[in-house]
């Protein structure tokens, strides 16, 4: 049988949607109909793939849970099985809209299997070990600058002389450590030719700086293969609407990644007081009424798609 026969077959083969629900040490599966405990390890990531071998065509869904899937949904796709790592908010909506309220493990994983066969989401495609390493980084400055800020605010507040005498050497190691993940970021530019060329690109829009840039593409690596809707979408920048008959509701943004927004939030600020087309974008929202914030909002939104249309047109100009 020749390959191009083979992926006609499987491209026709249905998919068998198994729900996995992650927790820091153990992982519940459901698999036709019944539940298995295993380990968040590597032996029970083998044992996952042992039997998932047995159905050739699984399709594995399973939450972010903040880093805990990472290691398991790596060793999915180092065997090459098909996996989608969904938002905990829209599974938690699903279970709800379907009458299930009760939450445990084998119930958590049973409600990931039914969101797969009611949604059939796209594989989650797997990160290159640069985005692997580039969003460690970036989440670990991000963690750092927040703790940093958190404890600035509890030194001013502080009057006994030997604390804040604790205080300044502690906001000392965190501003070395933070300087130093930001130099092991500058090196990993300097490897990989590619990333920083997309990182000087992003660089070219007025007021998103070289570590807005390297925030946005590690937390988003799809950026540069979206349209503009999905660009937004991801972000979680998109905005909906709210009507109901004759009444007209707020529109508002809901669901994305968070750390994207987080990431464009200053650079938006910057963006709508100096960058030549943001500026009186943000402007004419202010005149026609709008709160500041939603027209920041809105003024993030044209970053995400700005940059995500910069990284699939190389010679797009800026200029006008």
């Amino acid at each position: 049988m020749s390959q191009n026969t083979t992926a006609i077959m499987n491209q026709n083969i249905t998919p068998v949607y198994v729900g996995l629900d992650v927790a820091k040490a153990t992982l519940q599966l459901h698999l036709q109909g019944r539940s298995f405990d295993l380990t968040n390890n590597s032996g029970g990531h083998s044992q996952l793939i042992k039997r998932l071998r047995a159905v050739p065509s699984a399709h594995i869904i399973c939450e972010a849970t903040g880093g805990y899937e990472r290691a398991v949904v790596a060793a999915l796709h180092a065997a090459a099985i098909p996996v989608s790592v969904i938002n905990p908010a829209r599974v938690r909506q699903f279970a709800r809209a379907s009458g299930e309220l009760a939450k445990t493990d084998p119930i958590d994983a049973a409600m990931l299997t039914a969101f797969g066969q009611a949604f059939q989401p796209q594989p989650t495609p797997p990160r290159t070990a640069t985005e692997i390493k580039l969003a460690a980084l970036v989440a670990r400055r991000g963690q750092l600058l927040e703790l940093h800020v958190a404890e600035r605010q509890r030194a001013d507040s502080t009057t006994e002389p030997a604390l804040r005498k604790l205080f300044t050497t502690w906001l000392a190691q965190m501003e070395k450590q933070i300087a130093k993940i930001e130099a092991l970021i500058e090196e990993l530019l300097a490897e990989q030719p590619v990333l920083r060329q997309q990182v000087r690109r992003l660089d070219e829009i007025v007021g998103v700086g070289t570590l807005t840039a390297v925030t946005v593409l590690a937390t988003m690596p799809e950026l540069g293969k979206l349209n503009r809707r999905q660009a937004a979408a991801l972000a979680g920048l998109s905005p909906y609407n709210r009507d109901s008959g004759r009444w007209a509701g707020k529109r508002y943004i809901s669901g994305g990644r968070s750390e994207v927004r987080r990431g464009l939030y200053m650079a938006a600020l910057s963006a709508s007081r100096s960058n030549h087309l943001l500026k009186p974008f943000f402007q004419r929202l202010i005149a026609a009424g709008k709160p500041a914030k939603v027209a920041i909002t809105a003024v993030m939104r044209k970053l995400i798609v700005l940059m995500n249309h910069l990284l699939k047109n190389p010679n797009f100009s800026l200029a006008h």
